[in-house]
């Protein structure tokens, strides 16, 4: 296969050279934005910048350039790019032939104070170029870990069989298992909701409020998460799966895990933008934490931890404050 990846941050990078690594042969270009960064990964054989240590096998190229011209070219488009960029990204790949598949995770940003919400990747497709054949790459990855060829087991999801069948063909390896999954909308929530999670969990770990605690904050997460998920008409047995209860684990307690980190310096005594400067890369729970509740609010949908950490990350509670505004909430039933 020809295959395309646009965005050459961490998890493109590491996507690219799984790709390229992969028995079947693949020809796999990585497209970056920058044309110094362009310039600079093709002398250096690797991504300095995002992912250093990681060579470029043989089979991966690095281009820049007329993003419609290369991915009319391409057997599979891969987008890695920001779910910021991604409305941008899928305009310019109207008209595309081949599957397009993206790997951002989150709901699409609205101002603060709009009564609008934001819509998943899926979403915006269908506003601006419904004529693709699309879906997304979702899972619990580190970018480190595959680009290392570490043991992943991956979900591609879309309606489309062709788009799942692509991605399983790119990138199903000896490392890499891709499981085909039907339900886009809840592999996107799972997405988008476990980075805002993780956060809550790095702020308990970061508080030292125990292993106990940890436990019972990823588990109502996950049921925050379902619900979420099926009231926008997501399958609930999804969240039990890679996307949902699989990368809502990773995300929670792995060491390497950005947003993690984030609940962790704050419950240090950090401010929001002293955690997001010590990172050096994106933390999407930081920016996706409102957008998510936004949605929620809008199908009147009750996340509770969700609504602490926005709350958190603007200011309005100091990290104890925010735990005990979970430990006060009235007693329920547990499936409620």
């Amino acid at each position: 296969m020809k295959i395309l990846v646009i965005g050459a941050g961490a998890w493109g990078t590491a996507v690219a050279i799984s790709a390229a690594t992969n028995p079947a042969g693949h020809c796999v270009g990585l497209w970056a934005r920058d044309a110094q960064q362009v310039t600079d990964m093709q002398a250096q054989r690797s991504n300095a910048r995002y992912l250093p240590g990681m060579a470029f096998p043989s089979a991966l190229g690095v281009v820049g350039g007329d993003v419609a011209a290369l991915a009319a070219k391409a057997d599979l488009v891969i987008v890695a790019t920001p779910t910021a960029a991604l409305r941008a990204t899928l305009v310019q790949l109207r008209g595309c032939p081949a599957p397009v598949a993206w790997l951002c995770k989150g709901f699409e940003a609205v101002p603060a104070q709009s009564e609008a919400f934001g819509l998943l990747a899926h979403e915006v497709r269908v506003q601006v170029a419904p004529d693709l054949i699309a879906g997304v790459l979702s899972g619990p990855s580190f970018a480190q870990e595959v680009a290392r060829s570490q043991p992943t087991a991956l979900v591609a999801a879309s309606e489309h069989a062709s788009v799942r069948d692509a991605l399983v063909q790119a990138l199903h390896s000896p490392s890499v298992r891709v499981y085909a999954n039907d339900d886009i909308v809840g592999v996107e929530v799972g997405g988008a909701v476990k980075n805002v999670l993780a956060i809550a969990t790095g702020l308990c770990d970061g508080l030292q409020l125990g292993l106990n605690a940890r436990a019972a904050l990823i588990t109502r997460g996950l049921a925050e998460m379902t619900r979420l998920g099926v009231a926008l008409g997501a399958r609930a047995d999804t969240f039990m799966g890679l996307s949902g209860l699989g990368d809502l684990v990773l995300t929670a307690t792995g060491d390497l895990s950005r947003n993690r980190r984030v609940g962790q310096l704050l419950a240090q005594g950090q401010t929001l933008q002293q955690a997001v400067d010590s990172l050096g890369h994106v933390a999407e729970g930081v920016y996706s934490a409102r957008t998510v509740v936004q949605r929620a609010h809008h199908l009147g949908v009750e996340m509770p931890i969700s609504e602490r950490v926005v709350a958190l990350l603007d200011g309005g509670l100091r990290p104890l404050e925010a735990v005990a505004a979970l430990m006060e909430r009235d007693p329920k039933e547990e499936g409620a």
